[in-house]
């Protein structure tokens, strides 16, 4: 079975000289799986405006996709608006909700992109405009009638957004392993909070993941949307953790394969990662789609 991946990086929006995004990652990522015969690559559709009001609020959206936001409200986010933002940040949504009806439909699905969960109801924050995590999950309940869903988010930050949205949903277990001392520094209330001290390295930090995995696995949702950011690495610039490549590879073994395991279909969006060198970081995201496709093709 080839792992279907959906990528939006084509749609190229501006930054200023220096900006921290590392907008190029998700290119050089797509370049490692093209003309992998096990890899179906797919371009991402654009989030309609109406699956991004059943999580935003109108002005808040609206604004956006009109170019109306206060300035104030952008420097949150962390971008410069754009018509080219604006487009690329519905791809990015509209890749989740490929990867997660691909995952339900196949068992596991990927997005070279998402995991903007930062985003609230009515404003984003740390460089993600809409939730698409949220977004595939109304979505999906919606189409599907699902009644149980996780978020599995093992990004180095807090899926504050995700937490916030879902916090009164019992519906929606929401997972975040992350660093204490890192931002978000107003923490949200996740359904689990792991948090990890700065310097955590691959033993501690594998042995915490798996405890909290039980939850997810005792929870038995019907879908697990996977934000498998690799900030924790130890070269990240933004991270502050002291994670290896082959403990994060660890890791996503203990979430896909434990998915697998159950018969529970999965969704991977890529989250974070800042190294320094950039190829640490393009590397650790290919190993987290490597290591689903060889799962899902023993």
């Amino acid at each position: 079975m080839k792992l279907n991946l959906f990528y939006c990086d084509q749609h190229h929006f501006p930054l200023p000289p220096g900006h921290k995004f590392p907008l190029a990652k998700y290119r050089l990522l797509r370049e490692r799986f093209t003309g992998d015969a096990s890899i179906e690559l797919q371009q991402a559709p654009l989030a309609t405006r109406e699956e991004v009001l059943r999580v935003h609020s109108t002005e808040y959206a609206d604004g956006f996709l009109n170019g109306s936001l206060a300035p104030n409200v952008m420097r949150r986010i962390g971008f410069p608006w754009s018509p080219e933002l604006v487009r690329r940040t519905l791809a990015s949504a509209g890749s989740t909700l490929q990867a997660a009806h691909q995952a339900m439909a196949t068992g596991v699905g990927g997005t070279l992109a998402g995991g903007t969960h930062h985003a609230f109801r009515a404003e984003g924050s740390g460089f993600c405009v809409f939730n698409d995590l949220a977004i595939a999950i109304e979505d999906l309940r919606m189409r599907h009638g699902l009644r149980r869903i996780a978020v599995v988010d093992l990004d180095v930050h807090q899926g504050d957004g995700t937490a916030a949205l879902f916090f009164e949903d019992p519906a929606v277990f929401t997972l975040s392993v992350h660093g204490r001392k890192n931002f978000p520094f107003r923490k949200q209330q996740s359904r689990l909070d792991v948090e990890l001290e700065d310097q955590t390295e691959d033993e501690a930090y594998l042995r915490l993941v798996e405890d909290a995995l039980e939850q997810i696995w005792r929870f038995a949702p019907e879908l697990i949307l996977y934000q498998s950011g690799v900030d924790g690495l130890k070269s990240d610039r933004l991270g502050r953790l002291a994670l290896t490549a082959a403990g994060l590879r660890r890791r996503d073994e203990l979430v896909i394969a434990g998915a697998y395991q159950c018969g529970i279909p999965i969704a991977i969006t890529l989250g974070g990662g800042y190294s320094d060198p950039i190829e640490l970081t393009v590397d650790a995201h290919e190993n987290t789609f490597r290591v689903a496709s060889r799962i899902y093709n023993r």
